[in-house]
């Protein structure tokens, strides 16, 4: 039988869709993208690509800590960005939130995301 538990937290954005901020199954944790809405008044934050990348992982580490684990316990990380250009820019923000071993990772260029975002990112965690 499969334990599954429904991840909420007040710390992260709520769901704007069909779809909810993270699904616990026995002790792997499946995560929604995040994009970089403040979580109080559900708007992008203001500033530059780092500004936003910084929220994504801030909202990110705020599901982690709802299902008891932290940023340090994913495992696959996707990150969605609308300018491949910023790929230094997101490896710099990435290192001030990861250590290594860093979790296995892919970077893919969209054309948009959600709420004109530059940046979004998924992942799989085990605690």
């Amino acid at each position: 039988m499969t334990n599954k538990a429904i991840i909420q937290t007040n710390g992260a954005p709520e769901a704007i869709g069909t779809y909810s901020q993270a699904v616990k199954v026995n002790n792997t944790v499946y995560l929604s993208g995040q994009i970089p809405l403040d979580p109080a008044s559900m708007t992008l934050v203001q500033g530059d690509f780092a500004d936003q990348a910084h929220q994504v992982f801030k909202n990110l580490q705020a599901v982690c800590e709802a299902a008891g684990g932290s940023l340090a316990d994913i495992v696959k990380l996707n990150i969605f960005m609308t300018d491949l250009g910023n790929f230094p820019v997101i490896n710099d923000v990435m290192a001030q939130y990861f250590e290594q071993p860093y979790p296995a990772r892919a970077a893919v260029g969209v054309k948009q995301l959600p709420k004109d975002a530059q940046v979004e990112a998924d992942g799989i965690m085990v605690i």
